[in-house]
Parts: structure tokens; sequence; C-alpha cells
């Protein structure tokens, strides 16, 4: 049976957030009479008696499904209700994906950074989402019956307190009133809203009261207390109504650690606190009045810690705010030049100013010294700012929250944080502002944000997933050695990339903070290797047994002492060997010393922009240094399927307009384009290098028109076929590709663009005499016809040639026929040999010399083309082609 086929055929789902409460289940509800068709999806519950009521009374009456029932293909519209934040709706995440979903949500929350783009949106600042719908409802004229009234009203009733929250609206006592009218059974709804507690209910609760502490935030009290069981705690929000209740709170936040993860629950009964948005920075949500939150991964003392830090930040955030704004600020506009901006930031002892557009305070970029100071010595400083300011940023009002600032400053790791109020600027805040005010309360510092803990995460167990057993104990060894000579060993780069990735990655480079050459030299003595080092660049290799290497290297810093130079070193620390990288995505390293194995250390990002699958550049002038990064940058957004970052494509195309690839030799360019054509994919890559004006940017002729795409097209199948075929002569991937790039071109203008590239004589002669090969060759298969030309005439053009040239003429021509015949020529004839040999001919008493070849050539042509297949009819034909040639054919 076709097991999609038996999946329920649903255009339209109904369902709520995750852990869902009774204005959930109700929203759900009420949303089925306006969407009769809907299937209903109840996303579960944390709460044992909303859990058992919906289990006995719901399921049976309203008919729910569990989403893998569903076929996701099948789904149109997506109706949610009571959130519009992603997060929370998981359980339809595949839903969620769906490009052409239609998405209409009822909610009363406020407003999130994750919430869904919704076609239809109703959102309205009442007591409960269930009133929201009975609104909708009433307009347009559906009628409920008692038992669909009473769940309703459950929700209405719990999400208002019995209609005695501050955020009670008169909009829910209509609702109320409505429901009332329709049969809605207030003894039901208070028997389940009203309920005793259990002797286990009565003990948590002690425990609860027996930890609370009172907190004095910016003149508010705040109670946190928590609980830590083995098992689930049910009923653990009812538990926080009722110790509100008795000790007579505000606001009160309780933490509950519940085998392997955080429940927190949060409750709020004065304006100056939001719990919804203190939950909602810890993955949670709900409103002003009552959220909660769940936390895996973390202890109750860092969620604590991370509580208090939020506390400060969102309770009266604006007394601390106000302290530390710099106004007015120091500002350039955007038409001056780099010298100018390097000269006032030396004038004001600055690290950085915002760029304003010219006679406005509009901000429109920000730029740092090192930036500036480097450009400078690269002779650019007559360029303006605009070329090398970071134009993505992100600002803020003047009263903006300090979680809001410390996101950006700390975890943004923005140095710089424009204040702007009516579209201008009116001051800024900065690092160093932020770090002053949090020396005197570092517990501010979210755990999530903290500068030097949020950098490194432990993936030692899934290196273990991803890694075959020799890789994880070669890592293992290289730790433990590193640790025994007093180093620290990261593995960097490609192979920590590729991990995240989940790709294959073999190639191990490792950096030592410590003497690298000395090193590998212990190295390659454990490992049964030997060492070549580079004294200069202080790396070695350590080479093992079958061909494999590894490559060891000081912890470095590279600078450049003009544009496209090569690197100069200097001894530095393994955050300075990781910015010389070209992009965020490289720069990550991988402790392997025992105590910190399988942290992933990363200061600029590369985790988010792999999430993010962006190829992003590690500052503004690493085009400059090494425009080669510029190929690089294409090779790897192809590779992956990423997109290169705004602020990364501005930088190329200004790289492009200095002219910076007319400053590099030859040899560097042509090493990353042979990398290019080695890749799965080395078409799309050529093709971006056209969109960028790249290819043009190398040498004028080799700009991409439409039959150089095809062929390259071409290409690249063929090239893939033939190495399946695995035959002993591989194709080199380089000079098919180069053959389809210059195709069309002249003679010399080939050779142009052979000495553009740095070809070596030898190299240039070479695919020179292929070109001319292919051309002869073209000519005389155009004139080729099958089923009345010879088989043997095709393997008489296609011997002599090198492989690649084959291909390509594969490639390159339209005919069908002439493609399945090279096919076959590659795959069956190329090495087709007589079951005759010399030795017989000598046997019939030919003497040698030229003769005897011209005799196995024409025996070799008749079995190509089917005249003769045994042995047997090959000696018959050597014999009769003896004869015809007669005795003076072997005289001479």
């Amino acid at each position: 049976m076709n097991k999609k086929a038996s999946k329920i055929q649903a255009r339209t789902v109904i369902t709520a957030h995750a852990n869902a409460d009774f204005d959930a289940l109700a929203g759900i509800i009420a949303a089925s009479k306006l969407y009769p068709d809907a299937v209903l999806i109840f996303p579960g519950s944390q709460e044992k008696n909303l859990r058992n009521f919906y289990i006995q009374s719901t399921t049976y009456l309203f008919n729910f499904k569990a989403f893998k029932d569903i076929d996701p293909d099948s789904v149109e519209l997506l109706v949610v209700v009571d959130t519009r934040q992603r997060s929370r709706l998981a359980h339809v995440k595949p839903l969620l994906e769906k490009p052409d979903i239609q998405i209409h949500t009822f909610d009363h929350h406020p407003d999130s950074d994750e919430d869904l783009k919704a076609d239809q949106e109703v959102l309205l600042p009442w007591g409960s989402s269930a009133a929201i719908l009975v609104s909708e409802m009433k307009k347009r004229g559906v009628e409920v019956g008692p038992e669909e009234a009473t769940i309703i009203g459950l929700g209405i009733y719990e999400d208002t307190g019995g209609f005695s929250f501050s955020t009670t609206t008169p909009h829910d006592f209509e609702a109320g009133a409505w429901l009332c009218e329709r049969g809605m059974d207030l003894q039901v709804i208070s028997d389940i809203l009203s309920r005793e507690l259990s002797a286990e209910q009565i003990s948590i609760l002690g425990d609860l009261l027996n930890h609370a502490t009172t907190h004095d935030i910016h003149g508010v009290e705040v109670v946190v207390t928590e609980v830590s069981t083995d098992t689930f705690v049910p009923d653990f929000a009812f538990l926080i109504h009722k110790m509100m209740d008795v000790e007579d709170i505000q606001v009160l936040f309780a933490l509950g650690r519940m085998g392997d993860r955080i429940h927190l629950v949060a409750r709020s009964r004065t304006p100056e606190v939001n719990v919804g948005l203190i939950c909602s920075s810890l993955g949670g949500g709900g409103h002003a009045q009552a959220a909660s939150a769940t936390i895996k991964d973390k202890t109750l003392a860092e969620v604590r810690d991370d509580l208090f830090a939020l506390f400060y930040s969102q309770i009266d955030p604006r007394v601390v705010i106000g302290n530390i704004i710099s106004a007015p600020p120091v500002v350039i506009e955007d038409d001056k030049n780099i010298d100018k901006a390097v000269e006032l930031m030396i004038r004001f002892g600055l690290k950085g100013v915002p760029v304003v557009k010219a006679g406005t305070m509009e901000c429109v970029g920000l730029i740092e010294q090192k930036i500036m100071d480097k450009a400078s010595s690269h002779k650019l400083g007559h360029l303006s700012v605009r070329e090398y300011m970071a134009s993505r940023f992100e600002t803020v009002s003047q009263d903006v929250d300090l979680y809001t600032v410390m996101e950006i400053i700390l975890g943004k790791r923005q140095r710089m944080l424009p204040v702007v109020e009516d579209g201008s600027l009116v001051g800024v805040i900065t690092r160093t502002d932020l770090v002053n005010l949090l020396v005197e309360e570092p517990a501010r510092i979210p755990e999530s944000l903290h500068p030097e803990r949020s950098r490194e995460r432990n993936i030692s167990s899934y290196m273990r997933h991803r890694l075959d057993k020799s890789m994880i104990q070669l890592l293992t060894q290289v730790g433990e050695l590193a640790a025994a000579e007093g180093y620290e060993v990261y593995a960097v780069g490609g192979f920590v990339r590729d991990i995240l990735l989940e790709r294959s990655n073999q190639d191990l480079d490792l950096v030592v903070e410590g003497d690298g050459i000395a090193y590998a030299r212990s190295l390659a003595k454990e490992l049964g290797g030997r060492v070549k080092s580079h004294k200069k660049f202080k790396t070695a290799v350590v080479l093992l047994e079958n061909d494999k290497r590894i490559d060891v290297a000081t912890a470095r810093l590279e600078y450049y002492q003009y544009p496209a130079a090569l690197p100069t070193v200097e001894l530095s620390s393994i955050k300075m060997d990781l910015f010389r990288r070209d992009f965020t995505i490289n720069a990550l390293a991988l402790r392997l010393n025992p105590d910190r194995f399988g942290n992933i250390v990363d200061f600029f990002g590369a985790e988010r922009d792999i999430r993010n699958r962006r190829v992003r550049v590690l500052h503004s002038l690493s085009f400059v240094e090494d425009p080669t990064r510029i190929l690089r940058a294409v090779r790897f957004e192809r590779r992956y399927d990423f997109e290169i970052g705004g602020q990364t494509m501005r930088l190329i195309k200004n790289a492009l307009q200095l002219e910076l690839f007319d400053r590099l030799s030859g040899s560097r360019i042509c090493h990353e384009l042979q990398l290019i054509s080695q890749e799965q994919n080395p078409t799309a890559c050529f093709e971006r290098l056209e969109e960028l004006n790249i290819l043009e940017a190398i040498h004028p002729l080799l700009k991409l028109n439409q039959e150089r795409q095809r062929v390259l097209e071409e290409l690249e199948r063929v090239h893939v076929w033939y190495s399946l075929l695995y035959l002993d002569q591989p194709a080199d991937a380089w000079t098919l590709f180069f053959l389809g790039l210059t195709q069309g071109t002249k003679k010399e203008e080939a050779r142009e663009i052979c000495e553009r590239l740095y070809f070596s004589p030898r190299e240039m002669r070479d695919v020179l005499g292929l070109r001319d090969m292919i051309g002869s060759a073209f000519m005389t298969l155009m004139g080729w016809k099958e089923g009345k030309s010879a088989l043997s005439e095709l393997f008489a053009v296609l011997d002599p040639m090198p492989v690649e040239g084959i291909l390509f003429l594969m490639a390159k021509s339209r005919k069908e026929y002439i493609r399945r015949n090279i096919s076959q020529y590659l795959a069956r004839l190329r090495n087709l040999e007589t079951d005759i040999s010399g030795q017989d001919l000598l046997d019939m008493g030919l003497p040698s010399g030229p003769a005897m070849g011209k005799i196995l050539e024409r025996v070799r042509n008749a079995k190509i083309d089917g005249e003769v297949e045994t042995r047997q009819e090959q000696l018959a034909l050597a014999s009769q082609i003896k004869d015809e040639l007669g005795e003076e054919a072997y005289e001479r």
C-alpha cells in the first residue's frame, strides 16, 4: 500500500503554539467554526488536567489529528491561533517551509522578531485569543453549541483570570456573554480551573515558597524561585498561580528543572514588568502578564544569570541607556575621502565614526580606524569613504532597552551603534561605553551574549557521529601530544567548516600556538611519518602512509605590504591567525587539547553565516589585499549553494572598479581557475564569474557568449560521464574548461590569454597544438555520416588526440549521432586491440618493417567496422592484405 496515499489529504490545517493552554485549545475549536473543512492539530500541553480533558473529551468531539498522519503536500492553508512565533510552531515546520503555503493568524500577543508573515492577520490586544475568534464568529453569523461554547469560554476564563487580569478588555466580557447565551457551562469551567492540590503538589509548592528570593530591580520587587526534580511536574503553571495568591506576589519567575530541561513560568501584575518580552528572549513567549519558556542545554544557574541580565535590561531600562549615549556624535560625510577620515579619527582619538549623507545627519554607514589606516597605507586614501564603509548595520532609538544594545554590540559584534530619531543621527553607543557600564554589574550580560563564552561550544559528540573512528583517533593523538609538549593545537579552516556542513573532508590543517615546526617533527615521530618544513613561513607538512598529509602552521597574522602582494608573516595568537583567512566560514578553529577537545572557536560569526548560508569577508580590505579571494568567494558560493553577502558583493564590485586583477600575476589567477574547474559544478562558477564581470576583468577575450556557455555546460556533463567510466587515462578538467572558455577565439587571441595566465612554454605549446588538432578533426567530422562513413574513419580522426580534445569535440558537436559514436569510441574502441599480433605476421613469413604496421592497422579497422571478429578471420584478412601488397612492399 502506498504510504503517502494512506495519509490524510487536508487543504486547510488549524493549530496553535506548542505547550498549548486552554486559550490555544479554545482558539483551535473556535477557528474550526470559521474554517469548517479544516483538519485540527493539537500541539500538546504541559498541563496534566488540560491533557486529560483534551484526551477524554475534545479528541472525541472534534476529531483532532496528529500532524504525522497528514500529507503536507496537500495543505494549501495554515491557520494559526494564539501565536505568530515561528519557533513555537515546530510541530508543523514542514508547512512553514512550503513556499506556496497561505497563512492566516489570530493572535493577541505583542509583536516579536520571529513573527510569521501572514496573508491574513487578525491581531488585537485583548485578554484572550478565544475572544478575538468569538468576535469573528459573530461578524460572520456563525453559531456554536453548548459544548463548543464551554470549551471556548474555558480559554477566555483562563487567560483573563476569570476577568480579573489587568489585560482583560470589554471585548472579553462581550465574548463571554455571547457564549453564556449559547449554553456555556460555568460549573464545568469552575471545576476545571478551581481544582484542589494533591499531596505531591503541596510538597512542590512548599519547595517553591522556601526557595523564593525577592530582588529590587530599579524599584520593582521581583520574586524568583526554583525547584528541581527528575520527573515532569504536572500543572506547574497552576502552582505558580497558587503561590502568587498565597504570598500576594506582584511579579514572579519560577524555574523548574524537570529531567533534561528547565521550564520557566512567569506572571506579572504590574505594568513595569512585561514577562512576555523577557520569556521571548529565552525562546518562549506569552503576553505582558503571563508567559513561559522551555530551555534546553543549560543549568539552573545559567538560566538564572540570563534572567537577571534581562531584568536589568527590560525593567525600566531607560534609566541606564540614557547615561551611555555619546551625543552629539562626531561624524564624517560620505563625500569625504579616506585620508580625511583618518585625520578626523586621529584628531578626536576615535576607533570609528558614523558616516552621514552629505549635508544631512542621515546615517548611511560606519567606518573603523584600522580599516581606514590600512586603506591609506595601500595608497587608496584618495577614494571616498563610501567604498570601504560598512553599509549594513543596526540602529536604535533613544528609548531602546539595554538587552537590545547588548544583543547588537556583543551578540552581533557591531562595535558602534548609531542612535537615530526621526531619521537623523543624534548619538552613538560604543562597545567601550557598554563595557564601562557592565563592569559595575557583569551579571547583566546574558550567558548567550557573553563575549568570552559565546564563541565556544562543544561539538565532540557531533564529531563522533560525523567523522570515522580513525580520524577521531588521529585528532585525539594530536591533542594529547600538544598537551604533553605544552602547546595549544587547533584544527582549522575547511576541515572544521565541512564538519558543520556535514561534508566529507580529509584535509587536516593544524595551527599550533607555539613552535609549529617543532610540533610537526614530534607528530611525525609519533605517527611514523616524515616532515617537510618551510622556516620562512613557519609551516610544515607531516607526510604519512597512503599519501596522507597533515599541514601544520604556527599561529600567525598575515599582512600585506601593498595590494595583491604575497603575505609577510608574524607570530601571533589563534585569533589573529583566523583573522588572516579569507571568509568567516573558513575562520573557525576546533580545539584538540584533551581539556577542551571539540570546542569550536568562532570569533567572527562563522557559525551564524553557515546557518544563514552566506559567504562574507572578514574585513573591508580583504579583496584589496588579495583579489584572488573574489574567485574563491564565487567557488564557495556555488559549492555550498550559499549567497555572497551584500557588503561582500559591494567590495567585489569596488575591487573590479579599481582594476586590482591587473596587478595580480597570471599564475595566481590560473591556479584559482584550475580549482574552479575541479569543482562539482564548475559551469555554475564560470557563469557567476561572467555575471559579476570577473572573467572580463581577467582578460576581455574570456567574456562568455551563448555558445561558450552551452559548450561549458556540455563539457561538465561529458566530463562527469567520462569520470564514471573509471578508465586508466583521466581527463584534466582545467584543460577541458580552458578549451571551452577560449573556444571561438583566434590562435593569436588564445595565445594572449595563455600569456595572461602565465602558461609555461610547454603548456602553451600543448594547448595551442590541441586546439589545432580539434579544429582539423572537427572539419573532418562534419563530413562523417553515420551508416555511410566507416566507424574506422572516426577512429582514425580521434585516436591521435588527447582525451581532453575528444571530450571537447563531443561537447561541441550538435549532431547526436557524432556524440553517440564518440562516446562509443571512448568507452569501447579507444583501447581496442586485434586478436593477432606482429608475431603472427612473422609466422606467416612477413619480415619486420613498416608494412607489418599497415597490415595490423587495416585488420584493426576491419574489426572496428565489424568485418572481422574472430582470430581466424583476422589471420585470413592479414594474409589477403599481404598478398595484395606484393613482395615489393616488404622490400621497401
